[in-house]
């Protein structure tokens, strides 16, 4: 590989990132709220991820519960790994009314996805729904009290990039929320 195809995918990731921040900026304050509302009223956050976001979701808890940059207390977060029929039980184990499912997807198995939202509405659990390209009938089963951080970007290697990126802008909003905004060192 020579050094401008490297080059290439640094700066189409880059352009990628760029295109996104305006229409994402609004989607990610709206779900750091949704999970700062369900925290701070005794909730935790329950995480769960298909596709490309089976490897982000334990890493977004390890962020809740260790922090991004900023030190505080641990928010409560679960990683909930599990083939779809089990995640409902792992629902009906740990999950209750005030907590918030975060699923994460890159948006290729909307059944998996249905599945686990019905889930969670049924328990009454908020969903936070961070994915990549979706249909616009998936996004409608949502309910009203629930978010959707959708990341319409091609390949699928950068719905990837830019879900990571969207966790990190995520944890920070939570923490601007929880503990205000912190003071430059200068």
């Amino acid at each position: 590989m020579s050094d401008q195809h490297i080059q290439q995918h640094i700066i189409d990731s880059a352009d990628g990132l760029y295109q996104t921040a305006e229409p994402l900026a609004k989607q990610v304050d709206a779900a750091a709220q949704a999970l700062v509302t369900g925290l701070t009223g005794g909730g935790k956050v329950l995480v769960a991820g298909t596709g490309g976001g089976a490897w982000l979701a334990p890493y977004l808890v390890e962020l809740l519960i260790n922090g991004l940059e900023r030190e505080r207390p641990p928010l409560p977060a679960i990683h909930l790994a599990a083939p779809q029929g089990e995640l409902d039980r792992q629902l009906q184990a740990m999950g209750h009314a005030g907590d918030v499912l975060v699923l994460i997807s890159d948006g290729m198995d909307t059944q998996v996805l249905t599945a686990w939202v019905q889930s969670a509405h049924e328990r009454d659990i908020s969903v936070v729904a961070v994915t990549g390209p979706v249909s616009a009938a998936w996004a409608k089963m949502l309910a009203e009290t629930d978010v959707h951080v959708a990341v319409a970007q091609e390949p699928l290697t950068r719905v990837r990039e830019v879900q990571c990126l969207v966790l990190h802008c995520l944890c920070d909003a939570i923490d601007v929320q929880l503990l205000g905004e912190q003071e430059n060192d200068e």
